[in-house]
C-alpha cells in the first residue's frame, strides 16, 4: 500500500505563526511586543524616575533639590560631543524598532499611519506651533506652581559646558526627545491599543500618565503637568491622525527650554 509522501520543511523555513499561537495580530503577540518596546525605551525610563523620586523624597523635601538635564558627559571637548552625539543616535533606535514592526506586518506605509511625514508641513508646523504655545505657557505655570508648593526638583534644563558645539547639540537632543516620545507614546501606543480594542479615552490616558511618569525625576508637579500635556496630545492625535504636529511642538517646548537656559543661564521648567 502505498503511502503519502510526508511533507519535508526547508530547516531555515520560519514556524508557521498559527502553530505557536503568536500570530502577528494577535492579541497576545501584540502585548508582548508592546512590553518589549516600552522595555527598551520610555517605560524602562518611567521605572527609573519612581525609583529615583522615591530616592530624592527620602534624600529630603523636593524644592531643596536640583534636576539637571543634558549633562556633559566627559570633560574632554571632543570625547564629551562624541558621546552627547552616540546617546542622541542610540536613543532613536526603539523609534526604528517601532516602524520596523509597524513595517513587518500588514496595515502599510508605518510614517503614514503615524502621520510622521512631510505631506502637510505648513499645516503641521502650524499645528505644532500652536500647541508649542500654549503648552509653553501651561508648562512654565504648573512649575511656577510646583515650585511654590515643593512639589518640584529645581530644574536646570542644560547642564552642558559652554562650547561652540553645546547649542546644535542641544537643538539636535531637543528634537531627539520630540521624536522618541511622541512616536511611541503617542502614535505606535495608540495604534497598537486601538488594535488590542482599547477605547480612545483609555488610551489616551493611558498615555498621558505613561508620559507623565518618566518625568518623575523632576518631582510631582512636572509629573501632573506632563500628564495634562498628554491629555492634549493625545487627543489632538486622535483627531488629526498625525504625530508629525506633536514632534515639532514637542521640539519647539525642549529648544526652548535647552537653549534658552544655555545663553541666559536662568532655571526654567521644560517638558522634555
Amino acid at each position: 500500500m502505498s503511502q503519502r509522501p510526508t511533507e519535508q520543511k526547508n530547516p531555515g523555513e520560519p514556524m508557521d505563526r498559527r502553530a505557536t499561537g503568536l500570530e502577528s495580530t494577535s492579541p497576545k503577540a501584540l502585548t508582548i511586543e508592546l512590553i518589549i518596546v516600552l522595555g527598551l525605551s520610555l517605560g524602562q525610563s518611567g521605572i527609573y524616575s519612581i525609583v529615583n523620586l522615591i530616592d530624592k523624597m527620602t534624600r529630603g523635601p523636593l524644592g531643596s533639590q536640583t534636576t539637571s538635564l543634558n549633562n556633559s558627559l566627559n570633560n574632554r571637548e571632543y570625547f564629551d560631543l562624541t558621546y552627547q552625539l552616540l546617546d542622541i543616535v542610540f536613543a532613536l533606535v526603539p523609534v526604528m524598532l517601532v516602524f520596523y514592526l509597524l513595517w513587518r506586518f500588514p496595515g502599510g506605509n508605518p510614517f503614514a499611519r503615524l502621520g510622521f511625514d512631510l505631506k502637510r508641513p505648513f499645516r503641521d508646523l502650524g499645528w505644532g506651533a500652536g500647541l508649542f504655545l500654549a503648552m509653553g505657557i501651561g508648562t512654565l505655570g504648573v512649575y511656577a506652581v510646583g515650585r511654590a508648593l515643593g512639589l518640584t526638583t529645581i530644574l536646570v534644563p542644560a547642564a552642558l559646558d559652554d562650547y561652540w558645539w553645546t547649542v546644535p547639540v542641544l537643538v539636535f537632543s531637543a528634537i531627539r526627545h520630540g521624536i522618541l516620545e511622541e512616536v511611541i507614546v503617542v502614535g505606535y501606543l495608540f495604534e497598537r491599543l486601538g488594535r488590542l480594542g482599547w477605547g480612545k479615552w483609555q488610551i489616551i490616558l493611558t498615555s498621558a500618565v505613561l508620559r507623565g511618569s518618566y518625568h518623575l525625576y523632576q518631582g510631582i508637579g512636572p509629573f501632573i503637568g506632563n500628564v495634562a500635556m498628554g491629555v492634549v496630545f493625545g487627543y489632538v492625535y486622535s483627531k488629526k491622525g498625525r504625530v508629525m504636529p506633536l514632534v515639532i511642538a514637542h521640539a519647539f517646548l525642549d529648544i526652548a527650554g535647552f537653549v534658552g537656559y544655555a545663553l541666559l543661564g536662568s532655571a526654567i521648567g521644560v517638558g522634555s
